[in-house]
C-alpha cells in the first residue's frame, strides 16, 4: 500500500472541509429532508426562458470566441458593464481595476494568495463566512475574530484586537467583512460604521476585503438601496478590495463574479488567476453580459427581493409560532439567512443528528467561528432555497426536535409544548 499521506504538502495537511458542504451532503442521503442548511438561490426564480434564448443566440457559430479561451481579466463588454454596475453602487472604477473571477470563492482565493503570507493575521467577524475562512486558512493565515454588534462589527473590539496582535509582534494584513446581510448572521453594517472603517483602515495601514454577494437583495420593509452603499464607495485611498457576484441574483451555475481593486493589485490577481484556470468561462460571461445589456437583471431584482422577503417572513412566523421564546434571532433586512440561537442545553454540533432524524438540516454555528467560544447554541437557517411551505414544514420539524431535546416540561414552561 502506498502511504499517500507522506506525499501531501504542509498546506494540504491544514485544509479543512467546508462545514456548509458537509451538512449539504447529508441531504443527499436522507429522503424528504428539508434543507434549511443550503444557502442556494431559489431555482424557481432563475430566468430559464431568457437564458435559453441568450444561450441559443451565442451558439450560432457567428462568434467562434464564444467557445474559446478568453482574456484572463474577463470579457471586455462585461468589464464595461461592471463599471456601470459599480457606478450605480457609488464606486467609480476603470476596467483596469476590474477582474472577472470564476465565482467569488475564487476571488477570495486570489486575495489570499496575493496578499497573505503564512503566519500573517487576517481579522474576520465573529462569526464569519466559511468560504473566506477556508481561503485564508489555506494561505496559512492566522485568523483572529472581532465581535459583532446589532449594526455590524464592533469597532471598539476591532481596535482592541488590532493593538493586541501588534503588541504580540504579529503582522495584521487584512480585515475581511461581509457588510450587507452577512453570511451567516444576516447583519447589516450601519452607514456610520462603514465610514469609520475606511478611516480606520487608513489610520492603521490595513486593507479591507469587502465581500458583497447579497447587497442587491435588500428587503423593502426594512431596508433601502442606500443602506447597502459599499464601503468601497468612500474609499479615496484604494484601501478596499471589493468582491461581488451574480450567483445570488442571476444563477450560481454561471460562476461569474468580480473583484474591484487598485490596478497594481488586479495585475497580481491576473497573474495568479492564470495559474489557476487561465480565464473564466467565455460562454457564461457572454450570457451574463446579455442579461445586463437587455436590462433583464435590473427588471428582475424587485421580484427577487419580494420573493426572498416573503420567505423570510414565512420562516420567522413559523419560528415564533412553534418555538416562541425558546429561540432568538435578529430579523434579517435582506439576504438569505436567519441566525438563530437555540435554547440551553442544546449544542448545535450534537443536536444536528437529532434534527436530521426529524427530517431537517441546518448549518452548525461552529462552522462560522475561527474561535470556538460562543458558537455552540447557534444555527444558520437558510430561507432562500426551499419553497415557503417547505420552510414552514422544516421549522416545524426543527421545533419538534428541540422539544424532544429539552423535554416537554421545559417546552411547556416556554408555552410551546405540543402533544
Amino acid at each position: 500500500m502506498v502511504n499517500y499521506e507522506a506525499f501531501l504538502s504542509n498546506a494540504a495537511g491544514h485544509m479543512q472541509e467546508s462545514g456548509i458542504r458537509k451538512i449539504a451532503a447529508v441531504g443527499l442521503k436522507v429522503p424528504d429532508l428539508v434543507p434549511l442548511a443550503a444557502g442556494f438561490p431559489s431555482a424557481e426564480m432563475f430566468m430559464w426562458d431568457a437564458f435559453r434564448e441568450i444561450t441559443a443566440s451565442q451558439l450560432t457559430g457567428s462568434d467562434p470566441a464564444a467557445l474559446q479561451y478568453g482574456q484572463t481579466r474577463g470579457y471586455a463588454p462585461l468589464l464595461g458593464a461592471l463599471t456601470e454596475i459599480m457606478a450605480a453602487r457609488g464606486v467609480k472604477t476603470r476596467e483596469s481595476e476590474l477582474i472577472v473571477t470564476t465565482g467569488s470563492q475564487q476571488g477570495l482565493d486570489l486575495v489570499a494568495r496575493v496578499l497573505v503570507d503564512p503566519g500573517d493575521v487576517v481579522l474576520v467577524e465573529l462569526p464569519s463566512y466559511t468560504g473566506a475562512i477556508s481561503a485564508f486558512r489555506n494561505a496559512g493565515a492566522t485568523m483572529v475574530g472581532v465581535r459583532q454588534e446589532a449594526d455590524g462589527i464592533d469597532l471598539g473590539d476591532l481596535d482592541r484586537i488590532l493593538a493586541q496582535q501588534r503588541a504580540a509582534g504579529r503582522r495584521v494584513r487584512l480585515l475581511y467583512v461581509v457588510p450587507n446581510f452577512q453570511n451567516p448572521t444576516g447583519l447589516l453594517i450601519s452607514a456610520a460604521k462603514r465610514r469609520q472603517l475606511v478611516e480606520w483602515a487608513a489610520r492603521e495601514n490595513v486593507l479591507i476585503v469587502e465581500d458583497d454577494p447579497y447587497g442587491a437583495l435588500f428587503f423593502d420593509d426594512l431596508s433601502t438601496e442606500a443602506d447597502t452603499r459599499p464601503i468601497k464607495a468612500d474609499d479615496s485611498e484604494g484601501r478596499v478590495v471589493y468582491l461581488s457576484s451574480f450567483s445570488k441574483t442571476l444563477a450560481p451555475g454561471f460562476r461569474v463574479a468580480w473583484i474591484v481593486a487598485p490596478e497594481v493589485l488586479t495585475s497580481h490577481f491576473e497573474v495568479a488567476k492564470q495559474a489557476i484556470d487561465i480565464c473564466a468561462g467565455a460562454l457564461d460571461q457572454r450570457v451574463v453580459f446579455q442579461a445586463l445589456k437587455q436590462g433583464l437583471l435590473a427588471a428582475h431584482l424587485p421580484e427577487l427581493r419580494r420573493h426572498y422577503q416573503s420567505k423570510r417572513t414565512a420562516m420567522e412566523e413559523t419560528l415564533r409560532a412553534e418555538l416562541g421564546s425558546l429561540v432568538t434571532w435578529q430579523t434579517p433586512r435582506g439576504g438569505f439567512f436567519v441566525w438563530a440561537e437555540l435554547p440551553a442545553p442544546i449544542d448545535t454540533d450534537r443536536f444536528i443528528e437529532r434534527a436530521v432524524k426529524h427530517g431537517v438540516a441546518y448549518v452548525t454555528g461552529s462552522a462560522f467561528f475561527v474561535e470556538g467560544a460562543g458558537s455552540g447554541r447557534w444555527a444558520r437557517l437558510s430561507f432562500s432555497f426551499p419553497p415557503a411551505d417547505r420552510i414552514r414544514e422544516g421549522v416545524r420539524r426543527l421545533a419538534a426536535a428541540v422539544r424532544e431535546e429539552i423535554g416537554q416540561e421545559a417546552a411547556a414552561a416556554a408555552g410551546v409544548a405540543r402533544a
